[in-house]
């Protein structure tokens, strides 16, 4: 008497196949919709969201063949329900590669930016924070989701390590802290400063989507998104699931950032969201004894970078003191001193996100 089919035994099966040029399968992405199960015949049912017109006959191959190693199973029919992203890149930006997995808007919030780095040290946060804050100072209204669950670093940087956000009345979302006119969230409002988040990869992406999406944001023009340094769990959760408007890649001009860099490139162009452009950090240092410049990372690495990839280079930030001493001391360099160069490149910048993000609304 042959053994009853589960469909534990085909989520198994299913769990082998990777999604096209990704480690991660179809069962953890939350592609499987139903498995249908009668006598030794199994259907199973498959959405994706791709701007790939090869992506779903891929995957219908590779469900199939999976589905064929499973003892007892005499038909296997798969149903791979195929939509085009809403979200396309606006024009002029890269993305290329694969297609991008279902993507999901943040209510109340009409564009999300990531700023990411390939490598840490590269001061990428301090990017994302001076970033937010020129967004407010040109009129816009901006939240700013720390991402970086291990390591937060908004909470200081925006001098509200002792605030605590606010819950809603049912205890089911987080009311963002208010800091400089814009809305925060991070990780570190919910743990002491010499407290570690110790999570493991499904967790962390568990967290991860609770700071975004069981937060109370309101209308805002711009949630820019903190995200940790590399490729990893956090990062792929958040590209492959948040409609993002784009990404920001940060680096240093030495090669040792920039390999990195290319990485977070090739990442935000596999999963089909543009790369609105590069800012480089720590570009130059200007002596005040004698007022020349000196480039202590190399230079023009940015540049060139941003050339070979055709996209933007949103701007040269220099080295200096005043800058690490306001991160330190909770108030971004844009608040601090609007006056400086370092405040300027940060406001051309955000000219310049608003700018593609309008063509990514008009389109």
């Amino acid at each position: 008497m042959p053994v009853a089919l589960s469909e534990e035994q085909i989520i198994q099966a299913l769990k082998k196949v990777k999604y096209p040029g990704f480690s991660r399968d179809i069962v953890s992405f939350g592609l499987v919709k139903g498995v249908y199960i009668e006598g030794t015949d199994v259907n199973v049912r498959i959405a994706v969201t791709s701007a790939d017109e090869n992506i779903p006959a891929q995957l219908q191959n590779l469900a199939i063949e999976a589905l064929q190693t499973v003892p007892g199973i005499s038909s296997a029919e798969v149903e791979v329900q195929a939509s085009k992203p809403a979200h396309q890149p606006p024009a002029g930006a890269t993305a290329s590669g694969s297609g991008a997995l279902p993507q999901n808007k943040i209510p109340g919030v009409r564009h999300v930016i990531a700023v990411g780095s390939g490598k840490g040290g590269v001061g990428k946060s301090t990017v994302a924070a001076n970033l937010a804050v020129a967004l407010r100072k040109l009129g816009q209204r901006v939240g700013l989701c720390d991402c970086d669950i291990y390591g937060p670093s908004i909470s200081l940087m925006f001098g509200a390590t002792g605030e605590r956000p606010m819950v809603t009345a049912d205890e089911q979302s987080f009311i963002p802290v208010q800091r400089h006119g814009v809305a925060l969230m991070s990780m570190g409002f919910l743990l002491s400063e010499d407290a570690p988040a110790i999570l493991r990869g499904p967790m962390v992406t568990r967290y991860t989507q609770h700071l975004l999406r069981n937060v109370i944001w309101g209308d805002l023009d711009y949630l820019i998104l903190d995200l940790p340094p590399g490729t990893g769990d956090i990062q792929l959760t958040i590209v492959q699931t948040v409609a993002l408007t784009g990404a920001v890649v940060v680096t240093t001009p030495q090669e040792v950032a920039l390999i990195d860099a290319r990485k977070a490139v090739a990442m935000f162009q596999k999963t089909n969201v543009p790369v609105m452009g590069i800012l480089e950090n720590m570009s130059y240092f200007i002596c005040p004894n004698d007022e020349n410049r000196y480039a202590i990372f190399g230079e023009g690495g940015a540049a060139r970078e941003a050339e070979r990839l055709n996209v933007p280079l949103l701007g040269q930030i220099p080295l200096e003191i005043a800058i690490r001493e306001c991160g330190d001391k909770g108030t971004p360099a844009v608040e601090a001193y609007p006056e400086t160069k370092t405040a300027e490149v940060f406001r051309d910048a955000a000219k310049r996100l608003i700018s593609t993000a309008s063509l990514s609304t008009a389109s």
